[in-house]
Parts: structure tokens; C-alpha cells; sequence
């Protein structure tokens, strides 16, 4: 059964650096990879990064050059983390973690896994 759990989640002013991370159980880091997500109230579920067994990674538009993800595993698990750097109020959301992210690629872009995270909330505020 593939577990993901997700922490580091809080509160930052803009500006502000937060990294979270996400144990992976039951999944071991493949061509399929792993990803990360956001979630606002009443806006569409927004890609953030991707990362594979090959170490190929893809990040969203909007973080581009202000997110970066990257994993460390080892024989028996697998972490995967995001480091987010100059936070915008726009960036406060739900971020969720996901795994196994093949049949949901659409023109170049993620918009969805097969299993997900139970999310952890990102707050940017003075």
C-alpha cells in the first residue's frame, strides 16, 4: 500500500524560504516519479515540479526559478522534497505530494498522480 506523507507546511512572511517533504512508503521512486501540487480554494489544481528515478525534472511556470525539488532515497525508502524560495502571498495554498505521475501527462505538463499526499498548508503573510 503506498503511503505519502507530507510535512513543513506553516507560516512565512514574502520573501521567505520553506522546504517541505513528503516519506514515501510502498512507492519506490521510478520512471513515473514523483511530483508536487497546490491547491487554492476555488481555483484549478496547479502543477509544481516532478521529479523521476532519472533524475529528470520538470517544474511549473509559475515557481519556475523559485522552487526546486530533489529526493534522497535509500534501500528501503524514498523522501522527496520541495524548496521554496522567495515566497508570494499567491503561493499560500494546500500542497500535496504525489507518486506515479505517467498517464497524467497532457502537452508537457502534470495534472495529476495516482496517489496522493493528505496535503499540508503553506501560509504567506506579513
Amino acid at each position: 500500500q503506498v503511503q505519502l506523507i507530507e510535512s513543513g507546511g506553516g507560516s512565512v512572511q514574502p520573501g521567505g524560504s520553506l522546504t517541505l517533504s513528503c516519506a514515501a512508503s510502498g512507492y519506490r521512486l521510478n520512471t513515473c516519479g514523483m511530483g508536487w501540487f497546490r491547491q487554492v480554494p476555488g481555483k484549478k489544481r496547479e502543477f509544481l515540479a516532478f521529479i523521476d528515478s532519472n533524475w529528470r525534472m520538470t517544474i511549473g511556470g509559475s515557481v519556475k526559478g523559485r522552487f526546486f525539488i530533489y529526493t534522497e532515497s535509500d534501500r528501503n525508502a524514498n523522501t522527496l522534497h520541495l524548496s521554496m524560495n522567495n515566497l508570494k502571498a499567491e503561493d499560500a495554498g494546500v500542497y500535496y505530494c504525489a507518486a506515479d505521475l505517467c498517464a497524467y501527462l497532457s502537452r508537457g505538463e502534470y495534472y495529476g498522480a495516482t496517489y496522493w499526499g493528505q496535503g499540508t498548508q503553506v501560509t504567506v503573510s506579513s
